[in-house]
C-alpha cells in the first residue's frame, strides 16, 4: 500500500481522507456553489463516499491522489486538492498527464486557500513525480483560472466535455528530484 503523505503550508495541512471526513465532504460536494463548475449536480451521500474511496484508490494505484485540506491552526475543513487520472476518455485530446484539481468549501473561499493548497500539492508533485500536468476548467470559472495561472498553467485549448465547453490548461513540471 502506498503511503499518503501529510504535508503542510503556512496555514494548511494536506492529509489523507478518513471515514470521519464524510460529513464535511458531503457538505461541500452537495453545495450548488461548489458543483456549479464541477459537474453541475450536487452529490448525495453515496456519491461523496464513492469519491472518498476513489481518492484513496488513486494513491494505491498511481502513487498520487487527492488530499483533504484543513486549517493548520483549527483543523477546520477547507476543501480538497490533488492529482488524478480519471480516465475521462478525452479521445485525441487525451493528454496522458496527471490531472490537477482543487475544490474549496464556500465558507472558506476568498482566503487564498485554493492557491496555497494547490501550490503545496504541486511542490510535492514536482519533487516526487516531476513532469507536467493539466487541469480542466469549465467556461466561466474565473476563480479557478486565476488559481491555475498562479500555478503556472497556460491555456491550451477548449474541448467539449459532457456537452459543456471546457478549457484545458497545461503546466510543465520540474524534473523529479
Amino acid at each position: 500500500m502506498a503511503d499518503i503523505p501529510r504535508i503542510t503550508s503556512d496555514r494548511l495541512i494536506l492529509r489523507p481522507h478518513d471515514a470521519g471526513d464524510l460529513d464535511a465532504c458531503l457538505a461541500m460536494w452537495s453545495d450548488e456553489r461548489v458543483v456549479r463548475f464541477i459537474g453541475g449536480k450536487p452529490a448525495d451521500l453515496a456519491e461523496t463516499w464513492a469519491r472518498m474511496l476513489r481518492y484513496r484508490g488513486l494513491w494505491q494505484l498511481l502513487g498520487y491522489g487527492y488530499w483533504l485540506v484543513a486549517e493548520r491552526q483549527t483543523g477546520a475543513f477547507v476543501g480538497e486538492v490533488g492529482f488524478a487520472d480519471f480516465k475521462r476518455g478525452l479521445g485525441a485530446d487525451d493528454l496522458y498527464l496527471p490531472e490537477a484539481g482543487w475544490a474549496i468549501s464556500p465558507d472558506q473561499a476568498g482566503r487564498g486557500y485554493a492557491t496555497e493548497a494547490a501550490e503545496t500539492a504541486h511542490r510535492w508533485f514536482d519533487t516526487t513525480h516531476g513532469g507536467g500536468s493539466f487541469c480542466m476548467i469549465s467556461d466561466g470559472n474565473a476563480a479557478s483560472v486565476r488559481v491555475a495561472e498562479k500555478l503556472g498553467y497556460g491555456f491550451s485549448h477548449t474541448l467539449s466535455y459532457k456537452g459543456e465547453p471546457t478549457g484545458i490548461f497545461l503546466r510543465r513540471g520540474a524534473p523529479a528530484t
